[in-house]
């Protein structure tokens, strides 16, 4: 089984670091493969980073010219696209914002997101509702710290553990992990705090292998029709004033 996982930013080594959690939480066999996209936001913090990192991400897979892959993982928390990669790719796609939430309502009835910036956490809420499992979450809360700052360990441990307690305090049972920068601190998060605490990234690839395992693939009936083939021919522009 071959998954591709697609960062939502153009830093590569945080793509390195996503595929290596993504490789641990994978079943044996299974190959994992990250695209980083070749234009788009350094780092996704807000609406306008967002909409540029999906159509970054969008024109990332329609131009693959890889190895054939079963599966699409999206390693962006609460970033747009995943409707519109769903319509492009004829495999199951998994946005990590919704695997994590979904595993979440499994393990408590109320669960909390621990993101980084605050003005991330409108976008996630939305993202949430927009998939169906926004009712059960209990409070969407910040750190205060950009994605690249996520490389600093002990601050980014020591930011999360002080924003759980907020979400705590509001009702979460269960903690998920908002950003894909995070991959890896559930275990030892979740020991400190005494509660679940689920990897969105990890949550995505364990689903992605489900679905293709049990042979199931997005609905082409209704919402996720593709396009037709004459819409299917894009232009990409060209430099300003050209």
């Amino acid at each position: 089984m071959r998954i591709v996982v697609t960062n939502c930013n153009t830093t590569q080594e945080m793509t390195e670091e996503i595929v290596r959690g993504a490789r641990v939480a994978a079943g044996p066999g299974t190959v994992v493969t990250g695209l980083t996209p070749a234009w788009g936001p350094e780092s996704a913090e807000g609406w306008l980073d967002s909409h540029l990192s999906a159509a970054a991400v969008l024109d990332t897979l329609r131009t693959y010219d890889g190895p054939p892959y079963d599966a699409v993982v999206m390693a962006g928390f609460g970033e747009h696209g995943r409707e519109g990669v769903r319509e492009l790719v004829d495999v199951p796609v998994v946005d990590i914002t919704e695997a994590a939430a979904h595993l979440a309502c499994l393990l408590g009835r109320r669960y909390g997101v621990v993101t980084t910036l605050e003005r991330s956490c409108g976008q996630i809420e939305d993202s949430l509702e927009t998939a169906g499992v926004g009712r059960n979450c209990a409070a969407v809360v910040g750190t205060g710290l950009n994605v690249l700052d996520l490389g600093d360990e002990e601050r980014t441990e020591t930011a999360f553990l002080a924003a759980a307690e907020r979400a705590c305090a509001a009702g979460a049972e269960v903690l998920v992990l908002g950003c894909a920068g995070m991959t890896g601190l559930q275990r030892v998060l979740g020991e400190k705090l005494g509660l679940p605490v689920v990897d969105g990234v990890a949550a995505a690839v364990r689903l992605a292998e489900s679905l293709v395992a049990l042979g199931l693939t997005t609905s082409r009936v209704g919402s996720y029709a593709q396009p037709l083939a004459k819409r299917r021919v894009w232009g990409r522009p060209g430099p300003a004033g050209s």
